[in-house]
């Protein structure tokens, strides 16, 4: 490679187009309002926000749901979310055990109960895994929303609300599903908890 500065500048200018195709998409940021307003009733009303995804998405899971439990901007009370993918002695057990595609949805059928959350992730919409858990969710009560890359893939029919990033370039869809889930997590706090 001969000008990593080219490559660097082409990769920032690729997320940048991503997020404007975002901010340009007025469904979109209205679905993203409905996001964080599901996860505000969810609070209100005592129930527990939960978080599954693969690889990059396991970690988005994991660092949004650690900003509701933690605290995002301000110091409040902590909010119940948590990523399903955190116990790994859980997780090596039933991939052995049942099988990958299975560790997310029995933690579903033990965990997930009405008007409780359920955040999928999957850049491609389509991971097994996923979309079993989402099935469990769903037949059990629980809300149902997807995070995914532009076609929604198989999830976009189970979700009550699907953000569908306007990208197929994986990268630039985590990109934007952080930026989603720290908007998500600041329209919560402040609602929740003032400012």
């Amino acid at each position: 490679m001969n000008n990593k500065k080219e490559l660097i500048a082409e990769t920032i200018a690729a997320s940048i187009a991503t997020k404007q195709r975002l901010l340009s998409s007025d469904e979109l940021l209205s679905r993203i309002e409905a996001f964080a307003e599901t996860l505000v009733s969810c609070f209100n009303n005592d129930g527990k926000v939960f978080f599954c995804g693969n690889g990059g998405s396991a970690a988005d899971a994991q660092h949004i749901s650690a900003e509701l439990t933690g605290r995002f901007y301000l110091d409040r009370k902590p909010l119940y979310a948590e990523a399903f993918h955190v116990n790994s002695s859980y997780m090596t057990a039933v991939a052995n055990d049942y099988g990958y595609d299975k560790v997310y949805s029995r933690m579903a059928e033990a965990c997930c109960r009405k008007g409780d959350v359920l955040v999928g992730i999957s850049t491609s919409g389509n991971s097994t895994n996923i979309i079993e858990a989402l099935k469990v969710a769903k037949s059990q009560g629980t809300t149902i929303i997807g995070m995914t890359g532009e076609t929604g893939g198989k999830m976009a029919d189970l979700v009550d609300v699907l953000i569908n990033v306007p990208s197929s370039d994986t990268p630039r869809i985590q990109e934007s599903h952080i930026l989603v889930g720290h908007i998500v997590c600041d329209i919560t706090e402040k609602t929740l908890f003032g400012e």
